[in-house]
């Protein structure tokens, strides 16, 4: 395994890490919420970009009902079979 030949001045090490800074992000306001959101997408709470309606979170929120009452009952079955096998 190599070694360095020189050990990193504390300059150039802080000047190298200097990249290494989070950015902060810019948010904007909902036109019709007015909750914060990321410019560009779509506006977590209420499903609008640019003051149109884009996804109806309604429908939304029932899907993902749906999907997981069908995982529980997955796991019900799954943990049927277990108990019928060791019989």
């Amino acid at each position: 395994m190599s070694v360095p030949t020189q050990r990193r001045t504390k300059s150039a090490r802080l000047r190298r890490a200097s990249h290494f800074a989070l950015k902060k992000t810019n948010l904007v306001k909902c036109q019709k919420c007015g909750k914060p959101t990321l410019p560009h997408t779509v506006c977590e709470s209420c499903g609008t970009y640019k003051g149109k309606q884009v996804i109806n979170l309604k429908d939304k929120k029932k899907t993902l009902k749906q999907k997981d009452q069908d995982r529980k009952e997955a796991a019900k079955k799954k943990a049927e079979k277990k108990e019928s096998k060791k019989k």
